[in-house]
């Protein structure tokens, strides 16, 4: 296995080994102390698996408190994962990254606490899995708009399929006082 530092500080791509012969391939996809060796320390206690359509968007999501960091895969299809520093104290607050995850190359992402997610399928469909640090909990779930024009996510479909609760969420500067709770 390979861990990848990205730019956006705790931001982590996971290259893990995959073997593959004539009958199709084999891959560990989560070793708890393998992990740990390579500076993904946190517990996972929730696997999530998400189904969706080509074009489609999902985000910006996170949990206030106590967060919730993640460890995201494809199973299936094909997707342009987005994560968004939202630590008011880092000095990357309110950029972005994007990476290509995908089911050929099965690399991971790994989102810490203090970043928000989201992502756009560009398959004509995608299983996405992630693992949770925390278990959702409804009323500390919280997001902010996918196209706000003051992060400036370049997303890679002109005319996606957003859900109601994702086209209605509130702009990244209505949702600061909630980033404060990440100090």
């Amino acid at each position: 296995m390979e861990v990848i530092d990205l730019r956006l500080q705790g931001l982590k791509l996971v290259k893990p080994k995959v073997f593959k012969d004539q009958r199709g391939f084999f891959l560990e996809s989560f070793q708890q102390s393998l992990y740990e060796k390579m500076g993904i320390e946190c517990p996972f206690v929730q696997d999530n698996h998400s189904y969706s359509q080509k074009g489609c968007i999902r985000g910006m999501h996170f949990q206030s408190f106590p967060g919730q960091a993640k460890l995201v895969r494809v199973a299936i299809g094909k997707i342009y994962d987005v994560a968004v520093d939202i630590r008011p104290y880092s000095p990357t607050y309110g950029q972005w990254e994007a990476v290509v995850l995908d089911d050929q190359t099965h690399h991971q992402l790994f989102i810490p606490v203090g970043f928000a997610h989201g992502f756009c399928v560009l398959s004509e469909e995608a299983h996405v899995m992630y693992k949770v640090s925390t278990p959702y909990e409804a009323k500390t779930e919280k997001g902010f708009r996918w196209d706000d024009p003051t992060i400036q996510i370049q997303w890679p479909v002109e005319q996606p399929l957003v859900s109601e609760r994702d086209q209605q969420a509130p702009f990244f500067n209505q949702i600061e006082t909630l980033v404060e709770s990440l100090r």
